[in-house]
């Protein structure tokens, strides 16, 4: 009898191990727990802005007896979520969004979506990272405190379910454009939105990896969309078309994320969006001054004029230096982020902060040192459109520019006023050249800045 006593302990205790095993393998993330218990005499006595407001440049551990109330928007069922939990002030139309990180896993069976919560503040820390509020626990960073992932053993201490008032979600319709940062930690759908083309091909994440996936509009207008590579989705390869994507909008700053709870926030049943053409070409772009001042080799510049009768965007456009007799490209400034005006100039400067003590203005693009706004006087310049058509020159490419005709050393170049388009090989007989040798038919009368420059205005 002793014998058989003792045996039975022991393939009782076994039979207990193998359930912990056999749970400990459940992979599916829906299975069954106990019910988490609610409160239905408890209420919320702070708004999001008034603990916000509690914070005062440094994290703090909270000692009011606060309770804030929202609605759970994210789900970690799926894998793309890990140890933080979303939530936001209102069902629908929400007007603030807050976080609270938790060392948690499954939080989704103890607040799934649409779950009215109560967070008790007190004995909580509040911090900010890049802009952006957060609750939780607290660790040492460098000596800091900082925001940390609140222990799972106090979890239920601070956050609770009230046992009414479960709603369902009803995400925010904006389109990328239309983003704000009031928005921030909320559900929103971005409508009419499709993977940039060159990640059509691609898995949503890397193995193990936080991945970054590009989203544009038929506007092109851009965000991110954050996947982790540890997601039942990851390996799925992303969605092509066009249609809507809904997930909790995140912040870094003054950037801007998306975060999909599962493959259904993704609807794209709509082709892609058409080609957007916004790259454009025009003769009546032209170089209209170079600038070598004697004076002060820091206050050099370029300026481009526009002769036509209408606006454009240089997207695409690029401004060539070619230096001294090379005939390869030695430097190069793309002018994508310029727009000129009908009949205006843009300037460019390769010391923003000397131009702008120098000429009383901010140049329009501020570049860097060696750039073709950056020559001294003999190098040789070539504008060029978006489909690499040469529009515009200036000089003689595998020209030295010292002692001809296109040398503005300690000078300036300015073209003729009756010039209004440009032309794809030099022409002396357009500009008026003036330097410090007045070789070639130049006029050696070396210019100081500023009084014998006229960047934005016609020389």
């Amino acid at each position: 009898m002793r014998n058989t006593f003792c045996w039975k302990r022991v393939f009782m205790g076994f039979s207990a191990l193998m359930v912990v095993w056999l749970a400990a393998c459940v992979k599916n993330r829906s299975y069954d727990v106990p019910p988490v218990a609610c409160l239905s005499n408890v209420k919320a006595n702070a708004t999001y802005s008034e603990v916000k407001n509690l914070y005062k440049g440094e994290t703090i551990q909270i000692q009011e007896d606060l309770i804030i109330e929202g609605f759970v928007v994210s789900s970690d069922a799926a894998g793309n979520f890990f140890s933080v939990l979303y939530f936001q002030d209102s069902p629908s139309n929400p007007t603030q969004g807050f976080q609270i990180e938790i060392d948690l896993r499954d939080s989704h069976l103890f607040y799934p979506v649409g779950s009215k919560i109560g967070i008790k503040l007190k004995g909580l820390y509040l911090g900010k990272s890049k802009d952006v509020f957060k609750l939780g626990g607290s660790f040492m960073s460098f000596g800091n405190i900082s925001v940390g992932r609140l222990p799972a053993a106090v979890v239920n201490e601070h956050i609770f379910r009230f046992c009414n008032g479960d709603a369902v979600i009803e995400p925010t319709q904006i389109v990328i454009s239309d983003i704000e940062k009031e928005q921030t930690n909320t559900l929103v759908t971005l409508n009419d939105v499709e993977f940039v083309e060159n990640v059509l091909e691609q898995n949503f994440a890397e193995v193990g990896e936080e991945t970054e996936r590009l989203l544009t509009d038929c506007a092109d207008k851009e965000i991110v969309v954050l996947n982790s590579g540890f997601s039942d989705f990851q390996s799925e390869t992303l969605p092509d078309g066009r249609g809507r994507l809904t997930g909790v909008l995140l912040r870094e700053n003054d950037s801007y994320m998306m975060r999909i709870r599962n493959l259904d926030d993704i609807d794209f049943d709509q082709e892609r969006c058409a080609e957007l053409i916004d790259e454009f070409t025009s003769e009546h772009i032209l170089i209209s001054e170079l600038a070598d001042p004697d004076n002060n080799a820091s206050a050099r510049f370029v300026e481009l004029y526009n002769a036509s009768d209408g606006a454009l965007s240089l997207k695409g456009w690029t401004l060539e230096r070619y230096t001294n007799a090379n005939t390869e490209v030695g430097s190069k400034i793309d002018l994508s982020p310029l727009t000129i005006d009908a009949g205006g100039y843009v300037v460019i400067s390769p010391n923003a902060a000397e131009f702008k003590s120098v000429y009383g203005f901010s140049p329009d693009l501020a570049v860097g040192t060696n750039s073709p706004a950056d020559s001294n006087g003999d190098d040789n310049l070539r504008l060029v459109d978006p489909f690499d058509t040469v529009i515009d020159v200036f000089g003689v490419v595998g020209e030295d520019g010292s002692g001809t005709d296109h040398e503005f050393e300690d000078g300036r170049a300015v073209r003729k006023p009756e010039i209004l388009k440009g032309s794809t090989t030099y022409d002396f007989k357009e500009w008026h050249i003036f330097n410090d040798s007045g070789d070639a038919g130049t006029t050696r009368l070396p210019q100081k800045a500023p009084d014998d420059f006229t960047p934005k205005n016609q020389g």
